[in-house]
């Protein structure tokens, strides 16, 4: 009898590992905190770090984290705070993985105000999926050979990425040899007369060579970070990360793009009149769908409050939830729309 009870009990443990990975559950999106192995049962936002919950089984999350992109942000001393810190605020909302690196493990000092700890040093630092470069005494790194050296060993890199004078970085490690680009206002003609072989752009926000990637000074790297989560995940993600941040300047394109992967060839909002309307919603609540003309968007109002729609696709938006809908038609006109659970939802009038 043992034998049979011993493959009893390993069919009913795989039954239940089965069922497990079927459930499912909401969970915020990745963010390096501890809340990224919390579970939660209704949708919402997390208690933690206040991000939308997102619906998946424990499978797809599990996926979700072994597929988080990984991104080192190499920081020197006297690095500009805004020149990295808004990139990664614009990173950790796109779930990616984010740590710091500098020469040596000591701590750093950030505008003679911010004590930065760095993660690793560059003996020790672990690979990544792209490396960013920051303003801000950026000549202590570009004039240090151990350093380019470093940058330079780099392999499998898919993405290389400054903001400010962290160009320099990267024209001293020959990665911006025959490529166009851009750097902080009061430093173009230094960058162009120093590095010949790139060429420099004044008045762009960004440029986008396909692989490396250029800002203009502080402000501009959350643009440069925000078309990078554009052409990486979606255009949708990159405005709703936009939108949680309160980031209502960022015109999406407002840079040079001369790759072929543009996440806005495509006139997504030639026809959003076609959506407007009266929609059923859960609990006998309506949604009343309207075209913003300030920006060409979407709005849903809801009991008098307005919620923005990012359209990812032709009939596909994304909420301010995360949720994807997707709008249904009926010969030539649109008769509601489906969720993400494939609920159906009328088009009222």
């Amino acid at each position: 009898m043992k034998p049979i009870t011993t493959l009893l009990f390993i069919l009913v443990s795989i039954f239940s590992i089965a069922q497990d990975n079927e459930t499912y559950a909401y969970y915020c999106v990745p963010c390096n905190s501890g809340c990224d192995a919390k579970q939660f049962e209704k949708p919402g936002t997390c208690d933690h770090c206040g991000m939308a919950l997102e619906k998946m089984t424990v499978k797809e999350r599990e996926m979700q984290m072994n597929e988080q992109m990984t991104i080192a942000f190499y920081l020197q001393n006297g690095v500009e705070v805004l020149d990295f810190a808004g990139p990664l605020e614009v990173f950790a909302y796109a779930g990616y993985n984010v740590f710091t690196v500098s020469k040596t493990s000591d701590p750093i000092i950030s505008q003679g105000i911010l004590k930065i700890i760095p993660d690793y040093s560059i003996e020790n630092a672990p690979n990544a999926d792209i490396l960013a470069f920051f303003g801000g005494n950026s000549n202590v790194a570009s004039s240090d050979e151990d350093v380019i050296n470093w940058v330079k060993s780099q392999e499998d890199i898919q993405y290389h990425f400054s903001v400010c004078t962290g160009a320099f970085i990267l024209a001293e490690s020959q990665l911006l040899d025959g490529k166009t680009v851009t750097t902080f206002h009061s430093a173009l003609d230094n960058l162009r007369n120093n590095y010949p072989k790139a060429k420099v752009l004044d008045d762009v926000r960004f440029v986008d060579n396909g692989k490396v990637i250029t800002t203009a000074g502080i402000s501009a790297g959350i643009d440069g970070a925000l078309h990078l989560v554009a052409k990486l995940n979606s255009l949708a993600e990159a405005k709703w990360i936009a939108y949680h941040m309160e980031y209502d300047k960022w015109q999406p394109g407002e840079g040079l793009i001369l790759s072929d992967d543009n996440p806005y060839t495509t006139n997504l909002d030639e026809e959003l009149k076609v959506f407007e309307g009266t929609y059923e919603m859960d609990d006998n609540l309506k949604a009343t769908i309207r075209v913003n003309g300030k920006n060409s968007s979407l709005i849903a109002l809801v009991n008098g409050k307005k919620f923005p729609l990012f359209q990812n696709g032709k009939n596909e938006f994304m909420t301010v939830g995360r949720e994807m809908i997707t709008f249904k038609w009926n010969d030539s006109e649109v008769i509601g729309y489906n969720s993400e659970e494939n609920k159906f939802y009328q088009k009222l009038e």
